[in-house]
C-alpha cells in the first residue's frame, strides 16, 4: 500500500439549490470554491455544470460553452489542477456530456459503469420520487470510452454496487479499458450503504493493482468510511456534492472546510496528501 493519497473535491453536484446550500454555480464561483479546496489539499476537481440563466442555477447544463468556461476558470485559478467531468444522464442519450468532454478535454471523466434502480423510500411509506432506472448499458459505456480515447481522458468507473465493480473487471477482460480506475459510490439509498466494513471486502473484486477511491454520500456517518478508505490504501473524495456535514456533525460553509477535514483524516492514517503534480503522475 502506498502512503501517498490523492484527494478529489466534488465541487457542486446536481439539482442542489444554491439559494439554500453553499454550492457554486457560475464559473467564478466554481473557480473560487475550487481554489479553497486546492489550498486545503485537493488536486482533482470533480465538476458538474449548472445552468447560468438567472434563477435556474439549481438545474444542470450540458452546454459545452458553459463547460469550457468553468474548466478554464478553474484551471486559471488552480495551477496544475486535474479536472474530472461528470457525464451521468438518466437515459441512453448522452450527446451533451460527450460534447462537454470534447470541449473541456478533462484529464478524467466519470463513467457510470452499470445500471441501477434509483430509489429512495420515506419513513411514511411513500417513495421520495417516482422509481426510476439510472440506465448505463454497455453500448453507452463504450460510446463514452471512445470519446475519452479521442480526447486523452482517463475514465473513472463509478460503481454503485458489487455487480458493477465486477462488470468493470469484465470491461478490462474484453479490452474496453486497460487500467480500470474504480470509484466506489456509497450511501445512495438503493446502492451500497456507507458501511466501512464493506471496504474490507470490495477490493478483492477489483483488478489487482487498480486505482480506487470512495465517494461517500450522507451526513457525519460518512467519516468512518473515509477513514477506512485511507487505512486500506484508497484515494479520497468529498465536497458539497456528497455532504454538507463535517466529522463533528456541524454544517460546512463550503468545500474548503470539507477538504481540510479529509486531509486531516488522511494524515491521521499515515497517508501523505500529494501535490497536483504528483497526483497527475498517479491518476493520469
Amino acid at each position: 500500500m502506498s502512503d501517498e493519497v490523492v484527494i478529489t473535491c466534488a465541487l457542486t453536484g446536481v439539482l442542489t439549490n444554491p439559494q439554500q446550500h453553499p454550492v457554486p454555480v457560475t464559473p467564478q464561483e466554481m473557480a473560487n470554491s475550487a481554489r479553497e479546496a486546492y489550498d486545503a489539499g485537493a488536486s482533482v476537481m470533480h465538476v458538474h455544470f449548472r445552468s447560468q440563466e438567472e434563477g435556474k442555477g439549481h438545474l444542470p447544463s450540458w452546454d459545452p460553452q458553459v463547460a469550457l468556461e468553468i474548466a478554464d476558470a478553474i484551471r486559471d485559478k488552480c495551477p496544475g489542477v486535474i479536472l474530472n467531468f461528470s457525464t451521468g444522464t438518466i437515459g441512453r442519450e448522452q450527446s451533451g456530456p460527450l460534447s462537454c468532454v470534447r470541449a473541456g478535454k478533462p484529464e478524467i471523466a466519470a463513467c457510470n459503469a452499470g445500471s441501477l434502480n434509483y430509489l429512495k423510500a420515506r419513513s411514511n411509506g411513500n417513495w421520495a420520487w417516482p422509481p426510476m432506472v439510472f440506465d448505463n448499458p454497455v453500448d453507452k459505456v463504450e460510446e463514452l470510452l471512445a470519446v475519452c480515447r479521442e480526447t486523452g481522458t482517463r475514465p473513472e468507473f463509478e460503481c454503485f454496487d458489487i455487480g458493477i465493480v465486477r462488470s468493470v473487471g469484465m470491461y478490462a477482460d474484453v479490452g474496453m479499458v486497460d487500467r480500470p480506475n474504480y470509484n466506489l459510490v456509497m450511501g445512495v439509498a438503493s446502492g451500497m450503504p456507507a458501511d466501512p466494513q464493506l471496504l474490507e471486502i470490495i477490493p478483492k473484486y477489483m483488478k489487482a493493482g487498480s486505482l480506487w477511491q470512495s465517494t461517500v454520500i450522507g451526513r457525519e456517518e460518512i467519516w468512518p468510511v473515509h477513514r477506512k478508505t485511507a487505512e486500506l490504501g484508497g484515494h479520497l473524495r468529498t465536497g458539497v456534492e456528497d455532504t454538507f456535514y463535517l466529522p463533528g456533525g456541524e454544517r460546512t460553509t463550503g468545500n474548503g472546510q470539507l477538504i481540510e477535514a479529509l486531509a486531516a483524516v488522511a494524515e491521521e492514517c499515515g497517508r501523505k496528501v500529494v501535490s497536483p503534480r504528483r497526483a497527475r503522475e498517479i491518476f493520469c
